[in-house]
């Protein structure tokens, strides 16, 4: 990513988050960006905003009466922002799951890039991102460096309770164990 593209993605992640702040929308950081300000390296694609189910269609009103560029895509789960060569998604399912306002909950005001905004839990993340996993993307390199860059931060117990029945996940969790970047909980039995 060149820098004017890191200029206008953050620019538009903060015009994104002021917009849903002043709507009233929840919503939480996601994905790449909330793990880069909790420590991870910065992303080099787009950011990403999670939105309960129930609140998409007025999230994407809010942003488009804030003077941006919506665009919907052809898949049925998420919102696009568009500015110039950059997009931020606003994501109302994760993984098929639609997003429930207790995740948002969860999320942490902290300050991104000046703003003060709602972001995903270390743990969360984590899941979120494992969750992703599957046959058709398992790309475990652009995980390695966000475990290892938060591994302190997450409840490793609850990642694993959560991802236990995705069997890309869990082999990525015994690989954060065998390269010993966490430990995997003891199994009882």
């Amino acid at each position: 990513m060149q820098p004017s593209d890191r200029d206008e993605i953050r620019d538009l992640l903060k015009r994104v988050a002021v917009a849903l702040k002043q709507g009233d929308v929840p919503f939480a950081l996601c994905g790449g960006y909330a793990a880069w300000v909790r420590g991870a390296p910065e992303p080099d694609h787009d950011a990403d905003f999670l939105v309960p189910a129930a609140e998409a269609e007025r999230a994407a009103k809010v942003l488009a009466e804030a003077g941006l560029d919506v665009v919907d895509p052809p898949e049925d789960w998420l919102t696009k922002v568009v500015q110039g060569g950059s997009f931020i998604d606003v994501l109302w399912r994760t993984c098929g799951v639609p997003v429930e306002q207790d995740l948002i909950d969860r999320a942490e005001d902290m300050p991104v890039l000046s703003v003060h905004m709602p972001v995903l839990g270390a743990t969360d993340i984590v899941v979120t991102k494992l969750m992703t996993l599957d046959e058709h993307y398992c790309d475990y390199g652009r995980l390695l460096p966000v475990a290892r860059a938060l591994r302190e931060q997450v409840d490793w117990d609850r990642v694993h309770r959560e991802v236990a029945g995705n069997d890309f996940a869990a082999v990525f969790l015994v690989l954060l164990d065998r390269l010993g970047i966490v430990e995997l909980p003891v199994s009882e039995g």
